[in-house]
């Protein structure tokens, strides 16, 4: 649960990572489904036009998918560290944290960031399959963003048990 004493939404047990219930002025996580929401939208716009006509606008759609690869990359290596220190409090699953498996977000939620995954990778497959062995083949690194800002909501609003006492986990093994 989230102390009211504890700043912008930290846990109560100092792991200084928000939970699922940080964010009192809306979903948890909102801006990161935004985020991915729009990088899907900018993606397929360019991937379209750039299928349709290469010439032009392959100087553009490149740029826009090593920057979303980049994007997804960073979100991902911040989510590793999220999780890494929300696990010393809490009993973080790699598939809760970076696939949103089991209960750990809402279905709402959950089910955004895997409809807005699939759209990436179908969208990057299809570009690359349009004009193969081109500037396109770049699309395929794009769903990174998709994983990326995922994994991010799962390690930052994820919802996790607490981490049980050393004392109790042993005494419950013997």
């Amino acid at each position: 649960m989230v102390s009211s004493d504890a700043p912008d939404g930290a846990r109560a047990s100092g792991s200084g990572v928000p939970d699922a219930d940080a964010d009192a002025g809306g979903a948890a996580g909102e801006r990161m489904i935004v985020l991915d929401r729009w990088a899907t939208i900018v993606f397929a716009v360019v991937a379209v036009a750039a299928a349709v006509a290469p010439d032009p606008l392959e100087f553009v759609a490149v740029p826009v998918f090593l920057a979303l690869f980049v994007l997804g990359c960073g979100a991902f290596l911040w989510a590793y560290a999220a999780a890494i220190s929300r696990s010393r409090y809490d009993e973080v699953s790699v598939g809760g944290a970076f696939f949103l498996a089991g209960d750990v977000a809402p279905p709402a939620v959950a089910r955004m960031f895997r409809i807005l995954l699939a759209v990436q990778v179908v969208v990057a497959v299809a570009a690359a399959a349009v004009r193969p062995f081109t500037a396109l083949a770049f699309a395929v690194l794009v769903p990174v963003v998709g994983l990326g800002l995922m994994a991010l909501w799962g390690a930052y609003h994820g919802r996790f048990p607490p981490r049980g006492a050393p004392d109790e986990e042993a005494r419950s093994a013997q």
